[in-house]
């Protein structure tokens, strides 16, 4: 029995090495990808030198035109990157955007604010919530008849309106800030995110007052000094800037960034995330299915390669998860009173905290996933719990009487008989039954030797006996 236990807790150690050494080679694997797709992804990306300008001058010209996130963080500031390696004139915010993360937008106005190209915004469509921000950070914002910049109210993941002072006062300072960077009023850039506060703006005969946001058309922003002119088209606005007949290069999003936006959007890590810990921890747990673990290592290795190629992680935070999961293995075969094991917990934790573009909302993706992971996980050992590891080691076969299974000899026989004490019985002793010795006990009282008793029970191997009348 015990070198069975032995082998099963071998193989079971070794189905641990197998499963956490293939995350590690899968997530090894993802980062080459990553790696490779990012590298042909940004070779395919015109630059001044293939395409030279007769004027000799560059207008490298950025889309802004989905929901503000990290992943759009990311290419920006590829685009950006890649405009003063080429020594563009300039660079276009072609936005049209119903907003998004504050936390995205504010590195965005960082990277326009800090960038040395001079950088205009042409408001196609909508320049609202943290669109407006990314517009104000700009130089010089042109909008298209029928556009709209404003109503950057603070909303949640539902669109409620957030009314916490705090975030408020926050927010509205942020878009004041970019407003007086640039030499615009801002007191409307407060109205736009503030309703408790009083917006007049006699230039075009509007007085906001409490309980609305400020929004802006076209030809209220020129009026208010929020916008240098309209202009139909992308032309018109580089014309305007002074580089009529410069170049004009298009940035687009590689298919590498348009997958990481997806994979790091905060929905979409927590499901990797969740994907991840369940269907490793099902593998483990339950084993036998094979498809829990490949789930869980391919959660895992999508989630390290859009943060990867997102710019967000770096090798050293793959190489601390793969530390950690190197870290548990060894627990399984190093005996040390679970300190492997924590450390190894530990480093999991911090590399896929790291590697997010947010540490807040990281946690916040990894409590969350833990929690429904667990559910998961527990519903599934309790459809399969005869699957489960955990009855490789109890014993669960009966060795029945019925079956022929029997641990001593029967003495049932002997139920009724009469005997002679052969020792004194306190209360055990020895008596002769039918010529046989055999050890049997009383009820507590005491019997002398000689005397004659009666066996009055017999619950196995126990005699009990009584002096007999």
């Amino acid at each position: 029995m015990r070198n069975a236990t032995q082998r099963f807790a071998l193989r079971h150690a070794l189905r641990y090495a197998l499963t956490f050494g293939l995350v590690a080679l899968v997530l090894g694997c993802g980062v080459l990808l990553g790696i490779g797709v990012q590298t042909a992804s940004s070779e395919s990306v015109p630059t001044a030198r293939e395409s030279p300008a007769a004027s000799g001058k560059l207008v490298y010209v950025v889309p802004v035109r989905q929901t503000v996130e990290s992943g759009l963080y990311s290419f920006l500031e590829r685009a950006f990157a890649d405009a003063e390696r080429s020594r563009a004139a300039a660079i276009v915010l072609d936005i049209d955007t119903l907003g998004g993360r504050l936390d995205s937008a504010e590195e965005i106005g960082k990277l326009v604010r800090g960038s040395p190209i001079p950088t205009a915004a042409f408001v196609r469509g909508r320049a609202v919530s943290a669109g407006s921000y990314i517009a104000l950070n700009a130089g010089t914002i042109v909008m298209e008849p029928g556009s709209t910049i404003g109503a950057a109210a603070v909303v949640d993941g539902s669109g409620n309106e957030i009314d916490k002072a705090k975030i408020v006062s926050h927010w509205s300072g942020e878009m004041k800030a970019a407003a007086e960077l640039r030499g615009r009023n801002p007191a409307i850039a407060e109205g736009m995110v503030d309703k408790s506060v009083v917006v007049d703006m006699p230039q075009i005969g509007r007085k906001v007052g409490p309980g609305e946001i400020v929004t802006l058309t076209a030809e209220e922003a020129v009026k208010v000094g929020y916008a240098e002119k309209t202009a139909a088209t992308l032309d018109e606005t580089i014309a305007y800037m002074g580089l009529d007949g410069a170049t004009v290069i298009h940035v687009e999003p590689t298919f590498a960034e348009k997958l990481a936006r997806f994979l790091v959007h905060p929905a979409t890590m927590t499901v990797l995330l969740i994907v991840g810990i369940a269907g490793v921890a099902i593998e483990l747990l339950v084993p036998g299915f094979g498809l829990p673990g490949v789930l869980g290592i391919a959660g895992f290795a999508l989630y390290f390669f859009g943060h990867y190629v997102a710019g967000f992680a770096g090798i050293e935070h793959i190489a601390l998860f793969v530390g950690g999961i190197v870290l548990l293995a060894l627990e399984l075969f190093v005996p040390s009173f679970g300190i492997l094991g924590m450390l190894g917990i530990a480093a999991i934790l911090a590399g896929v905290v790291l590697a997010a573009f947010d540490t807040k909302n990281a946690l916040l993706s990894l409590g969350v996933s833990v929690v429904l992971s667990a559910i998961v996980v527990v519903i599934v050992a309790r459809q399969f719990k005869s699957r489960g590891v955990w009855n490789k080691f109890i014993l669960r076969d009966a060795l029945l009487t019925e079956e022929g299974y029997v641990s001593h000899e029967s003495k049932d026989h002997l139920y009724g008989a009469l005997g002679m004490a052969i020792t004194p019985l306190r209360p055990a002793g020895t008596v002769e039954i039918w010529d046989e010795k055999v050890d049997v006990v009383t009820e507590g009282e005491f019997i002398e030797a000689n005397s004659m008793v009666k066996v009055i029970k017999i619950e196995g191997g126990r005699i009990v006996v009584k002096q007999a009348e």
